[in-house]
C-alpha cells in the first residue's frame, strides 16, 4: 500500500490516527503486552517501529480478526 500525503498536517493526522503504541496494540487485540511481545518474536506481528514497538492499526484489525477466529475454534466455552 502506498501513501500520499500533501501537507505535513495531513502526515500527522494519519500517524496519530493509524499508530498505535504496544500497550495501545494490546488493548485492541484484548491479549496482555506479553502476548503481545510473544507475537513479535514468533514473527506473527510486525512493529512498524521496534523501540519503543509502534503498530500499524490497520494489520492490528487483521490480526484481531484472526485472533477472534482462533479463539471460537479453540475455546468455545468462552462464549
Amino acid at each position: 500500500m502506498v501513501y500520499k500525503f500533501t501537507t505535513t498536517e495531513e502526515l500527522l493526522t494519519f500517524l496519530n490516527e493509524e499508530l498505535l503504541s504496544a500497550a495501545e496494540a494490546a488493548e485492541v487485540l484484548g491479549i496482555s503486552k506479553a502476548r503481545l511481545g510473544q507475537l513479535v518474536k514468533d514473527g506473527k506481528l510486525v512493529a512498524a517501529k521496534e523501540q519503543p514497538k509502534i503498530f500499524l492499526k490497520s494489520m492490528l484489525l487483521e490480526k484481531k480478526d484472526e485472533l477472534e477466529s482462533l479463539r471460537k475454534k479453540f475455546r468455545p466455552y468462552d462464549e
